[in-house]
């Protein structure tokens, strides 16, 4: 996409001939009034602005003031062809990225021109970070040796160095938008941006303006311009995630983006073109919903080129270990702590855990874990409820030897929990029976379910 210049000077000639000189490199406009000039900045966006320093009646230090009221990140570049050096260093001290006398040299102002885009592509970057974790991401730390995250790590391979659409599809928790990040950082738009938008987290009514932007006075308070996201990430990569909840009236839009390469902001009848690659993840089923009205099949078709899926971690558990020593790692440093290891009995109970929430999951139980314990070792002890439930299912199966060994250094109340939990499902759920087999009542059977949270079996 050429980036966008205007032209404001009085003298036509002036206008037809800088035109000329640079309408092969941006795309160029002009105005010979200053009232028109400014009209064009604000229905208009534009990079960099050539300013006569007397136009017409009109001061062009005062409409320098204008521009940059407006869109302070505009660079001005005013000319002059009285050679004032006053004031031109007033120019300068309201905004102006440099002045120039006239008759121009072309050549010079081509030097200039690319000086003021870099400065406010820099400015830009500077907002961007500001308003975006910026995440250095590594290839490596996608963590796992499964064959099923091996066929992962090959298909980034495959498509790191292409701008084929890309559709990320597997449970919340697998790490979709790890994936996402692989494939842009590894790849040949890694010097670009890696723009991430939540299609589920924001309201409806206001993810048309995340994407697209705004122009000035669209709505109430909208004071000045806004990028949106795929301006923004112009050349690199957008990450749609949970691209399965965008509202189907927007779907059109975006499939307008991927065919056409074009935008038009919210207010605006601009027409920006962008060169963006998408990576849309999701955690539904595009196809049943395309079934039920709810997902344009065009879309499905111009998003889904390739597929990568993302395999639950109850698919891949021989991964667990080595997620374990990661995250071990991550919250030593983070908690100042010095945990070295896992006692087998917790390593178990890890392994026989199903983690509905996948290495989210597992990453909450480790930092909860670190949290409770004052040694160097995680035991089962500070593992959270849910995953000691796991010990329920186990104790059958052992001998008694067995049961001796899991049961020492274990606190009275887990093994009271064990109990209870293991009585209730040898009875159905039924309290009664559950109570008289324990020898207590069953008013203190339910405050003991409700004191270690569990529910009736049924």
């Amino acid at each position: 996409m050429k980036r966008k210049i205007l032209i404001i000077d009085d003298e036509l000639s002036t206008c037809t001939l800088l035109s000329l000189a640079l309408k092969h490199d941006y795309d160029v406009r002009y105005s010979t009034t200053a009232e028109d000039g400014i009209a064009k900045i604000e229905t208009e966006s534009f990079d960099v602005v050539l300013l006569d320093l007397i136009i017409g009646n009109n001061d062009g230090v005062e409409v320098l003031k204008q521009i940059k009221k407006y869109d302070e990140s505009i660079g001005v570049i005013v000319m002059t062809a009285f050679g004032s050096i006053k004031t031109s260093v007033d120019a300068m001290k309201k905004g102006a990225f440099t002045y120039l006398t006239k008759p121009l040299d072309i050549e010079e102002l081509q030097v200039y021109i690319k000086q003021a885009l870099a400065v406010r592509r820099l400015n830009d970057d500077v907002g961007f970070l500001s308003n975006e974790l910026k995440l250095r991401f590594q290839y490596k730390e996608i963590i796992g040796n499964s064959l099923c995250m091996q066929q992962v790590y090959d298909l980034i391979e495959k498509l790191k160095n292409v701008d084929s659409n890309v559709t990320i599809t597997g449970e919340s928790g697998t790490g979709k938008e790890l994936v996402s990040r692989a494939i842009h950082s590894s790849g040949k738009r890694s010097g670009e941006r890696f723009v991430v938008i939540n299609c589920a987290a924001i309201p409806e009514n206001l993810l048309e303006e995340e994407l697209f932007g705004h122009k000035r006075g669209t709505f109430t308070g909208a004071t000045n311009d806004k990028k949106g996201k795929f301006e923004i990430a112009d050349h690199g990569t957008v990450f749609l995630d949970e691209i399965g909840d965008m509202p189907l009236g927007l779907q059109s839009k975006v499939l307008r983006v991927i065919q056409e390469k074009e935008f038009t902001a919210l207010g605006s009848s601009d027409v920006r073109k962008v060169d963006v690659r998408i990576i849309a993840a999701t955690n539904r089923n595009l196809s049943d919903l395309i079934r039920e009205g709810k997902f344009r099949e065009d879309l499905y078709y111009r998003l889904n080129v390739m597929n990568i899926h993302m395999p639950a971690l109850r698919e891949r558990k021989e991964d667990i270990p080595l997620l374990c020593n990661h995250f071990i790692k991550q919250f030593n440093r983070e908690q100042n702590k010095s945990v070295q290891r896992i006692s087998s009995e917790a390593k178990k109970l890890l392994l026989a855990y199903d983690y509905p929430g996948n290495v989210r999951q597992l990453a909450n139980i480790l930092e909860y874990a670190m949290i409770l314990s004052n040694t160097e070792e995680i035991g089962i002890e500070n593992l959270p409820l849910e995953v000691q439930d796991k010990l329920v299912p186990m104790v059958p199966q052992c001998t008694w030897a067995s049961l001796q060994d899991m049961l020492s250094g274990m606190s009275i109340r887990q093994i009271e929990r064990m109990a209870i939990e293991a009585t209730l499902a040898k009875n159905g759920g039924r309290r009664d029976y559950t109570a008289k087999d324990l020898g207590i009542s069953v008013r203190s059977l339910q405050n003991k379910m409700k004191e270690y949270r569990l529910s009736v079996i049924k």
